[in-house]
């Protein structure tokens, strides 16, 4: 009699172990997933500028469907949208339908999921670190 006690002890922790198994990453999908997207002013106070990628994104989680907001004088800077091929070389491409310039100072973009890329497209801008890359889930 006292076996079959300890084998229900076991089968219901065993039990227990499963059900935590299969709902935990379920569990934490859900809490990773928000209703509302979030606005972020990019560099915070400090604005569109160099070597953001240091520091600005670091404490974030981004989702797809967030906007970034950047701001920035516009007589100095730009904002280039872009894929990563021009991200990497600094370079604006010519024609393409997946990259647009904006010159507002008061910039926003809706993130979509994956890797959002961002430069300043005046010339040496980029070469000197004015760029951000962000990933969105």
């Amino acid at each position: 009699m006292l076996a079959q006690g300890r084998g229900s002890a076991t089968t219901a922790l065993v039990a227990g172990v499963v059900l935590l198994c299969v709902f935990l990453p379920i569990t934490g999908a859900a809490a990773m997933a928000r209703q509302a997207p979030r606005t972020y002013v990019v560099g915070d106070d400090k604005g569109w500028g160099r070597d953001l990628n240091s520091w600005w994104p670091k404490d974030k989680t981004f989702y797809a469907g967030d906007v970034l907001v950047f701001k920035y004088d516009k007589e100095l800077h730009d904002v280039t949208v872009l894929g990563g091929k021009g991200y990497q070389r600094c370079e604006v491409p010519r024609h393409s339908s997946k990259s647009w310039v904006m010159r507002t100072g008061n910039d926003q973009v809706t993130l979509r999921r994956g890797n959002n890329y961002f430069i300043c497209g005046l010339p040496g801008h980029c070469d000197k670190n004015m760029k951000l890359a962000i990933k969105a889930w």
